[in-house]
């Protein structure tokens, strides 16, 4: 039986953006992203269902158009990247539903704090750039706790209820280059 040679993907930082959201007094929404991060994909051939992935962005680039705000999700309270330069992500498995849905598992690691999580992500499609290149595009999306990761820092506000959502929400756009064989 012939195997399938492993096709390399990265991903293209241009065209990709890795954001997330969470409630401030419980009625607005901030938003947020990680400005530096890179990734691979490994597929059997293009079956994306085989995608093995891994992921980091550097926690120092954080960046929620608040210099303040930054300031404190770059401290002891939150990513502290003086200590943990990194968060990594790295799939269990990439689990086809459709032509278009995935359900992505794999391992999230904040501080030194690793833990499963499961995310939403619809496939966009393939295509080759003006340059020849082959591109595939993705849409990821899903929930996490931050406490779980040790990210525990809040106020409790006069009238109740907390000054930052314990729940995060995590929406990013992805566009693979495969790589030359």
């Amino acid at each position: 039986m012939a195997t399938t040679a492993i096709t390399k993907w990265a991903i293209d930082p241009a065209h990709s953006e890795v954001g997330f959201k969470a409630k401030h007094l419980m009625i607005t929404t901030v938003s947020g992203k990680f400005e530096q991060f890179e990734g691979s994909i490994e597929t059997e051939g293009d079956d994306l269902s085989t995608a093995k992935i891994t992921f980091t962005a550097n926690t120092d680039s954080v960046n929620t158009a608040s210099e303040q705000r930054d300031g404190h999700l770059k401290s002891v309270d939150f990513f502290e990247p003086a200590k943990y330069p990194k968060l990594k992500f790295v799939s269990t498995k990439f689990e086809k539903i459709s032509d278009e849905k995935y359900k992505l598992h794999g391992d999230l690691t904040i501080r030194d704090v690793t833990k499963p999580v499961h995310l939403d992500v619809n496939y966009g499609g393939m295509a080759k750039d003006p340059w020849g290149n082959i591109k595939a595009g993705f849409e990821v999306d899903g929930k996490i706790n931050r406490k779980d990761w040790g990210l525990n820092w809040n106020v409790t506000l006069e009238a109740g209820g907390l000054l930052v959502s314990d729940e995060v929400k995590i929406h990013c756009q992805v566009q693979v280059t495969k790589l030359p064989a």
